[in-house]
């Protein structure tokens, strides 16, 4: 294998689960902090997430190298998950992790790779250990988390997936967290999430956004969006005007819908009175870091929308919604004020520059050790 790289400066290799969005999006924004901060260190991105969606938070140059080593969920939408695709999926790594394993370490040490951050695939602990680099993650929950909820038949990957995890040499677990017993050195970070891009008024101008801000509200369902949205309700709001992301939304008087690939759901927030959502980290924590209400979804079958929802409901400004209100209901809710935050607005929102000081802070102890033995 030939290397991809100028072996003069230092390599940080990044892998995101590819499940979504939101894994790819939280490490991006690390990412995007690293190179603020050391426009030196190269990034080689591991991921299924589209190029596209890193381009939209990562401004430098980065090597993009779409590879998948874990799964995530299998999913049709947002909520519509196929539990038995998923084990099945995993249960197919699991067999194939001898030679991913092989492979990946011809590619790191080909590339001369200093170190790993994971978001938050299980094999990568491995794969670092085998190449004698270090590898960090950082996330708010572990897949074994997810999937030791779904029962036994999930058993033997749950406990595979733990014995990876202790391989890993640092985690920084983020905000609204499951305890993540499986890592052995864990370090509590801030919120993670996007600058907005452009001006209130910038936005407004180009998309002709005429509401004012009380009565203007972003729809964003994450990566894989949502099925049958009722955008019927929104005739009822004839005065106010809707963003979203979705294509496929019709095309009403007050739907704004936003295609260009660089333009980002966070970029939007500052303009809106609410953003409903589905329970999503990535979004609940640009949103929280922007101060902006949270209007949420309910979701049952996740082990995390618990945590996120706990989340927003002790330090966000919020509504938590039944599917049943969401589907069949006549949005009554927009016109009610949020909740006040139990706690308060006290959480951190320098998770990702926290992590990316640890990161340069890394290659410069490298740096100095490194003239210290000429």
């Amino acid at each position: 294998m030939t290397s991809l790289i100028n072996h003069s400066r230092p390599v940080l290799y990044l892998a995101a689960t590819g499940h979504g969005f939101g894994h790819a999006v939280r490490i991006s924004t690390v990412a995007a902090a690293i190179q603020k901060l050391n426009p030196e260190i190269l990034l080689i991105f591991a991921t299924t997430a589209p190029r596209w969606l890193l381009e939209s938070y990562i401004p430098g140059d980065f090597i993009y190298r779409p590879r998948a080593f874990d799964v995530g969920v299998i999913q049709s939408d947002s909520f519509q998950m196929d539990k038995p695709a998923t084990l099945e999926k995993m249960q197919e790594i699991y067999k194939k992790r001898n030679a991913l394993i092989a492979g990946e370490i011809n590619f790191i040490k080909t590339n001369k790779v200093n170190l790993i951050l994971a978001d938050i695939p299980p094999l990568m602990a491995p794969i670092a250990k085998l190449a004698g680099i270090p590898c960090w993650m950082m996330s708010n929950f572990g897949w074994d988390f997810i999937y030791e909820a779904w029962g036994e038949e999930f058993d033997d990957i749950v406990n595979w997936i733990k014995d990876c995890y202790q391989q890993c040499d640092r985690l920084f677990r983020l905000p609204m967290a499951e305890p993540m017993n499986a890592f052995n050195s864990i370090i509590d970070v801030g919120l993670t999430g996007g600058t907005p891009h452009y001006s209130s008024e910038e936005l407004r101008t180009k998309f002709k956004i005429i509401a004012a801000q009380d009565k203007t509200i972003l729809l964003t369902f994450g990566g894989l969006g949502l099925d049958q949205i009722p955008y019927q309700n929104l005739a009822r709001f004839s005065d106010w005007q809707f963003i979203t992301f979705d294509r496929q939304a019709p095309d009403l008087p007050n739907i704004i819908k936003i295609s260009e690939p660089l333009l980002r759901p966070v970029d939007f927030m500052p303009i809106c009175s609410k953003v409903i959502s589905k329970p999503g980290f990535s979004t609940f924590s640009e949103t929280m870091r922007l101060d902006v209400p949270i209007v949420s979804l309910t979701r049952d079958d996740f082990a995390e929308a618990h945590l996120l929802l706990e989340g927003i409901e002790n330090y966000a400004d919020h509504q938590i919604i039944d599917t049943e209100t969401f589907y069949q209901g006549n949005w009554e809710f927009l016109n009610k004020s949020p909740h006040p935050p139990k706690i308060g607005k006290i959480l951190r929102k320098d998770g990702a520059e926290m992590i990316a000081q640890a990161v340069v802070d890394f290659f410069e102890d490298c740096r100095k050790n490194l003239s210290s033995d000429l």
